[in-house]
């Protein structure tokens, strides 16, 4: 199927801002979802079609901090790896087993949550940062679990949960938990992407003007983090978010 000009400039340029942020805090999905819904995609294969498109930043962002990734306290890098894996295959599921109408009924909920978690991002970490503790491998196994099926099922503000979760598992080198946020979203979203290829849940036409243009904002977002404030950023993704979010409520109770 052919895409219609309007639509390959609506995805690619929303893809391409996503790139942006995603390089420089996250928060790509508040672009891309509600792109492709507004091109007819219907959710739940804009969900995964946006995942989809984004994976090869996440992948150049893990390889760029390979050598910064350091495991927390009482796990290793091959346990968060792989529980990282089996928590981002269950999100994958249960997205494939949620219908596009319930769907549809989540996603302003969950672009709330991540709208939230933006705003409030520096004041979590930092009240986490004082109550960290070292050592808590089950409890460590369970968050990264957790943390792994969110991303899977949903990408909005996975980044901000992960760094929340290292911070409290007392990672709190910021470029280590940089590390490791970039390689759980890595790992978990190869994960998902497979699942959603087996499951029939990405919109091919879609994809490759979406996943050039993202790796294009990839690059712009690394060059535009040297010069822009990060809360300049910050606020400009909230604003984003918090639009996205009322839009969205607007068409659910409308």
């Amino acid at each position: 199927m052919l895409l219609e000009p309007v639509s390959i400039l609506i995805i690619a340029t929303a893809a391409f801002f996503a790139g942006i942020i995603n390089a420089l805090a996250g928060g790509g999905s508040f672009l891309t979802l509600p792109a492709l819904v507004f091109t007819g995609v219907p959710p739940v294969a804009a969900n995964a079609t946006g995942t989809a498109a984004l994976l090869p930043g996440y992948l150049a962002s893990a390889w760029a901090y390979r050598d910064l990734i350091r495991a927390p306290a009482g796990l290793s890098v091959l346990a968060v790896v792989v529980i990282g894996a089996v928590g981002g295959a269950a999100g994958a599921l249960l997205l494939l087993a949620t219908s596009d109408q319930a769907f549809r009924a989540i996603v302003p909920w969950l672009l709330l949550f991540a709208t939230v978690l933006f705003a409030f991002g520096p004041r979590l970490h930092g009240f986490l940062a004082r109550r960290a503790k070292r050592g808590h491998g089950f409890w460590g196994r369970v968050g990264v679990l957790a943390v792994c099926g969110y991303g899977g099922y949903f990408n909005g503000g996975m980044g901000i949960v992960m760094l929340a979760m290292f911070r409290l598992l007392g990672v709190h080198d910021l470029n280590v938990a940089n590390g490791l946020k970039n390689l759980l979203s890595a790992v978990l979203t190869v994960i998902a992407v497979a699942v959603f290829m087996v499951g029939g849940a990405i919109s091919w036409p879609e994809l490759p003007p979406m996943a050039l243009a993202a790796v294009l904002g990839g690059f712009a977002g690394a060059r535009i983090g040297r010069r822009l404030p990060s809360n300049v950023l910050r606020n400009g993704i909230v604003l984003v978010g918090a639009i996205t979010t009322v839009i969205f409520f607007v068409e659910l109770f409308g």
